[in-house]
């Protein structure tokens, strides 16, 4: 007899299109009826693509991303000289910078930093759009707003670093500007040019949380997927009622560890500590240069960096 796994399984179970629950009448509208099953997605997930509830709040979500999008692949576009080649080569290196110091809090050409301030004004609104867009949605299906308040951390450490420590600091050129190495190098330097990062204790704290999601996650994922043939993948059912998946997981990690989550415990436990990631990060980000000039010398009046003669 086959065994059914819910990974990468040549067995896609397949049945008649969910739609879904009605949600708010008042938006229905806004929402497509139809819905299509992808096998590729199958592999990996629901097999079942939509239906998708857009609204004003998804439809100024995309276009804010995709204004943010267009103005750096034309940006980039144009340092590549319009050669496709070109710009596939030095993609990773390009970089559409923010202004520089002198031009401080104000505006700037468009090829001296004007351009990073018209695409990080549409990528926050998108960015804004899309969060009311998480909340409401999930008020109109009567959940809860954890998803929304979990995206609301994360935006958190968008705003530090492209919004609100660039406006403490006084100029728009403390931000990170656009491209994959441009993003490492600045960084780096973000880091050298305030005495070492790792001395900063809520830089530590969101490592830690980093780590610790990981962790947690790959511990119960592996525990459900270690009893998901006894219906542990079905976890609200073994919430409510306890079945031998939940016995098996449980023993599993009281035998291994001397004490174990509960079903639900163990989604709190994940979503704190990924909350407490980008949360911590962005405090630690905001204090760098508006509180703390150097987080060496600040670690070694408190004691836990050593004192080099």
């Amino acid at each position: 007899m086959a065994e059914y796994q819910n990974i990468f399984t040549q067995v896609q179970v397949q049945g008649p299109v969910e739609l879904g629950v009605p949600g708010d009448p008042t938006t229905n509208y806004e929402r497509t009826d139809k819905a299509t099953f992808s096998t590729l997605a199958g592999l990996v997930g629901n097999a079942q693509i939509g239906p998708v509830h857009l609204g004003p709040y998804g439809l100024i979500a995309v276009v804010g991303f995709g204004a943010w999008f267009f103005i750096i692949g034309l940006s980039f576009w144009a340092q590549a000289s319009y050669n496709p080649a070109i710009f596939l080569r030095d993609l990773a290196w390009m970089s559409l910078d923010p202004p520089a110091p002198e031009y401080g809090l104000g505006f700037a050409p468009l090829d001296e930093g004007g351009a990073w301030l018209i695409a990080s004004f549409f990528f926050l609104v998108g960015c804004c759009s899309w969060w009311i867009r998480t909340y409401t949605r999930a008020t109109a299906l009567g959940m809860g707003h954890h998803v929304s308040w979990a995206f609301a951390s994360l935006l958190w450490l968008i705003f530090v670093l492209g919004l609100i420590r660039p406006i403490m600091m006084g100029a728009w050129s403390e931000a990170v500007p656009y491209g994959i190495f441009p993003h490492l190098d600045w960084t780096n330097l973000f880091s050298i040019t305030y005495g070492n990062l790792f001395y900063n204790p809520f830089h530590a704290l969101s490592i830690a949380f980093l780590y610790g999601s990981a962790l947690l996650f790959a511990m119960h994922g592996g525990t459900i997927l270690a009893v998901s043939r006894f219906g542990g993948d079905r976890e609200l059912e073994q919430i409510v009622d306890r079945g031998t998946a939940t016995e098996r997981a449980a023993l599993f990690w009281r035998w291994t560890m001397g004490f174990n989550a509960t079903m639900e415990g163990i989604h709190r436990w994940a979503w704190w500590f990924a909350v407490l990631t980008p949360l911590c990060g962005g405090i630690g980000i905001l204090l760098t240069g508006t509180v703390v000039d150097n987080w060496y010398a600040w670690a070694q009046v408190h004691g836990y960096a050593p004192i080099l003669d």
